[in-house]
């Protein structure tokens, strides 16, 4: 027979009275893990933008110290700069959280030299800097129901000068011949050497007839010469490009254009746009130049930098100890420094012909340029480093090619990229130290 299933009872069904409050645990939980993420994602947001704030500041750093150490080749002195750029950056709009911090001396910032980026060793010698900032701590908030209290944010950043570059900026509208176009480095110059950047009339030209080392920038005629000389070419030139003459003498436009960078304002220029340098000292008698002997006097007297009693040397001395003439915002720093195209000359080109550009030197104007007639010769001492907008600085190589001063990376550091690199880390309940 058939079994019964009759008597069979089933279990007891929960009633839905019985059923209130399961849900609760449920939701609790579920809320949790919501504010957990909600909390990650808000905290996360909060650091990255503040990793950005500290990792920009340490650029500015970095690149501080760099520059500076490139003009003064002073440790000390790029390190408070580096220090200076930092703190200003720091007290920048929408950088509470990161001025703070470092006011109260929290930030750890940690300033590194080297002599080579790759590898980065840490020596205490330039040119290469590395600024290091940590213990910048971020207060966590929904991030707390998890455990996390605090937001570490660390950052570096990498910077010094960039291999020999082909390209010049800023350039006066004169031209070098060079002594030898095959040397890639020296053009056949040798360092500190006092050049005649602009022969006078009746001495011979290196370019050719009619050619006195005056080139074509972006106009012809001798107001655009005089304007390029006061410094106004805000313009480029690549090594192995052509660059026009300008022919003739043109005197009185290089003498007003020139002049103003040692406060002589003798023609239609203005001191707001071509101010003077901060130094105008210079030798004293004036130099001369003997085309027959080829050689530049003094007062009569052969000499070259080490004997002239007016040379770039004394002028870093002179801006070192703050002997200025015209201290800022009067005078701009480097105004006698000039970035010239070198060219490889036949000195058999008549009239308005073209050069190629082999490379670039930088030269320090040593003197007012004087007029005599149709002669105006103008003297340059040959630096031997020059960067792309055209100001001196210890060379990343033996050379007068130009460079800039950059952000870099170091491969043997944690930073992972040209604009430096940053870390953020958690503090899961740890203590603030």
């Amino acid at each position: 027979m058939p079994k019964s299933y009759k008597n069979r009872t089933r279990p007891a069904q929960p009633t839905r009275h019985q059923q209130r409050g399961i849900a609760l645990p449920l939701v609790a939980a579920g809320l949790v893990a919501m504010l957990a993420i909600i909390g990650l994602a808000l905290d996360a947001s909060h650091a990255l933008s503040n990793k950005t704030r500290l990792q920009n500041t340490v650029d500015a750093a970095a690149l501080a110290a760099a520059k500076v150490y490139d003009g003064s080749a002073d440790i000390a002195v790029a390190n408070a700069a580096a220090m200076a750029i930092f703190g200003l950056n720091a007290d920048g709009a929408g950088n509470q959280e990161l001025n703070q911090a470092f006011d109260a001396s929290e930030i750890s910032v940690v300033i590194q030299w080297s002599e080579t980026l790759d590898p980065f060793v840490s020596t205490g010698i330039g040119p290469y800097v590395r600024v290091i900032a940590s213990n910048f701590e971020i207060d966590a908030t929904l991030s707390a129901v998890i455990g996390v209290t605090d937001i570490d944010i660390r950052a570096s950043a990498v910077a010094g000068p960039s291999p020999s570059i082909n390209v010049a900026c800023n350039i006066a509208p004169m031209v070098v011949c060079a002594a030898d176009p095959a040397d890639p480095d020296l053009f056949g110059f040798e360092p500190n050497t006092l050049e005649v950047l602009k022969s006078a009339a009746g001495d011979s030209s290196d370019i050719g007839p009619g050619n006195f080392q005056l080139v074509r920038l972006d106009c012809p005629g001798g107001a655009c010469v005089r304007d390029n000389m006061a410094g106004d070419f805000a313009g480029c030139l690549a090594t192995g490009e052509t660059i026009e003459t300008e022919p003739g003498n043109t005197v009185g436009p290089s003498v007003q254009g020139l002049n103003t960078r040692f406060g002589v304002y003798t023609g239609p220029t203005d001191i707001d746009l071509y101010p003077p340098d901060v130094v105008v000292d210079q030798p004293n008698p004036t130099l001369t130049y003997d085309d027959a002997a080829d050689t530049v006097q003094q007062g009569g007297t052969v000499v070259d930098y080490e004997t002239i009693d007016y040379s770039y040397a004394q002028y870093e001395s002179d801006v070192s100890l703050g002997a200025l003439d015209n201290p800022p915002p009067v005078g701009a720093y480097d105004r006698r420094v000039l970035a010239l195209p070198i060219a490889s000359c036949t000195a058999d080109d008549s009239g308005q012909t073209t050069l190629d550009v082999v490379g670039f030197g930088c030269y320090f104007l040593l003197q007012q340029v004087q007029q005599q007639g149709n002669e105006a010769q103008i003297f340059g001492q040959f630096l031997e480093g020059c960067n792309s907008g055209g100001l001196p600085g210890p060379a990343p190589v033996d050379s007068p090619a130009p460079y800039r001063i950059q952000l870099d990376k170091a491969t043997d550091s944690a930073d992972s990229c040209s604009q430096g690199s940053s870390h953020i880390g958690v503090d899961s309940g740890a203590q603030r130290s």
